[in-house]
């Protein structure tokens, strides 16, 4: 009987305990609803989720982005029986059924106008039949491309949101070509950098060099190899971005060369943080500012002069210094230089000064601290944290 009692307590006490454990978790699984918050929000947020993904599939344009992902996220948020992304070429991407890669291509080729167009019973027949509404994708204007959506019976309301993603689409395209321009500008400035170093500083180079051929044979062979090195360097076609270690190579066979011509009048201190020798800067960042440095602080000088160099953690950024004792410049022509205002001097200067900012922000432009006959002191800040473009070519030669 005891026993019986026993057991009795026991079951109730287990059906107790899962009972409050039910209440437990169904009481979590409503906060956690709730948490989700409404299903107008949770639409919402599904929406611009979707939205997000497929613009990073559409920012290298149709042609080279990943137009099968998008249209895969452009299927979702449409909430249709399948998508098609077209270029100018024709079908670039289905999401859905085989047959309707030939729809579209049948739809795109029907369609006239701007505005979306209804295409009935386009695939299949009687009760299996789907409508088709095609919209123009646009670039700059120009038609460069449709996007097609599928559905059993295609709705007003569908018509409308296949015409708002085709014009969300195109505004992805201007993004990427405002992507590519941007690009091309780095790439002028980049030359123009280079451009700016071949005149003048390859003809005291090679005189530097012819200089010593007879006196010193074994100096003239050293400053050719490292001639050869900074220009290898200097005009490779390849790659925005190279490494603080890299270039700070390149910085030292430029000064080797320079000091073939100033002799014991230059004088070169370096202070670089070791862990910040891997940190990814732009390409030719740091020696048009050593160039600026001796070819306008101190070139003009009888007494020679001193170039720092020096490389420090900033917490979040690196940042890098290049100072000379020499000439200085006014104030007022510093800020010109950076304004674009100074014609053709200080063009180092500049060019750098602009692909800092294009690739960074405004904040993170060149500072310079100058005067006239007290030195020149150029600070740039690399932040450690590269953007996207800067991580997937920083190191491409």
């Amino acid at each position: 009987m005891a026993e019986s009692l026993m057991s009795g307590l026991a079951i109730v006490a287990a059906v107790a305990l899962l009972a409050v454990a039910g209440f437990l978790v169904a009481r979590r699984f409503a906060r956690g609803q709730g948490e989700l918050g409404t299903e107008a929000e949770r639409a919402r947020f599904t929406t611009l989720h979707l939205a997000t993904r497929a613009a990073e599939h559409l920012r290298a344009g149709l042609e080279a982005g990943d137009t099968t992902r998008a249209a895969r996220d452009l299927r979702a948020m449409l909430d249709c029986e399948g998508l098609a992304i077209a270029g100018v070429e024709g079908v670039l991407a289905v999401d859905g059924p085989d047959a309707f890669r030939g729809a579209a291509a049948q739809a795109i080729a029907t369609r006239s106008g701007p505005k979306p167009q209804l295409h009935r019973s386009i695939v299949g027949q009687g009760r299996d039949a789907v409508d088709a509404v095609s919209a123009p994708i646009l670039r700059s204007g120009v038609r460069a491309g449709t996007l097609v959506a599928f559905a059993r019976t295609a709705r007003p309301g569908l018509v409308r949101a296949t015409g708002e993603a085709a014009r969300w689409v195109s505004t992805q395209l201007e993004l990427a070509e405002l992507d590519a321009s941007r690009a091309a500008l780095a790439e002028a400035e980049v030359k123009a950098l280079r451009a700016q170093i071949s005149p003048h500083f390859i003809y005291n180079a090679l005189t530097a060099i012819a200089s010593f051929i007879h006196t010193d044979p074994a100096k003239a062979r050293e400053l050719v190899v490292e001639f050869a090195d900074f220009t290898r360097y200097s005009f490779r076609r390849h790659g925005d971005f190279t490494t603080v270690a890299e270039e700070l190579r390149s910085v030292d066979g430029y000064l080797r060369l320079e000091r073939a011509r100033f002799g014991d009048r230059l004088d070169v201190t370096l202070q670089i943080a070791p862990e910040l020798l891997a940190t990814v800067i732009p390409f030719l960042s740091v020696q048009p500012l050593v160039e600026n440095a001796v070819r306008h602080g101190l070139e003009s000088t009888e007494r020679g002069g001193r170039v720092t160099i020096t490389a420090s953690d900033a917490g979040a950024c690196a940042l890098i210094t290049v100072e000379d004792d020499g000439v200085g410049i006014d104030p007022d022509l510093a800020r010109d230089v950076l304004a674009g205002r100074a014609g053709g001097e200080h063009v180092g200067l500049r060019n750098v000064d602009t692909r800092l900012r294009q690739v960074y922000g405004e904040d993170f432009g060149l500072v310079v601290e100058t005067n006239v006959g007290a030195g020149t002191l150029v600070t740039m800040r690399v932040p450690k944290s590269q953007p996207l473009r800067a991580g997937e070519e920083r190191l491409a030669g």
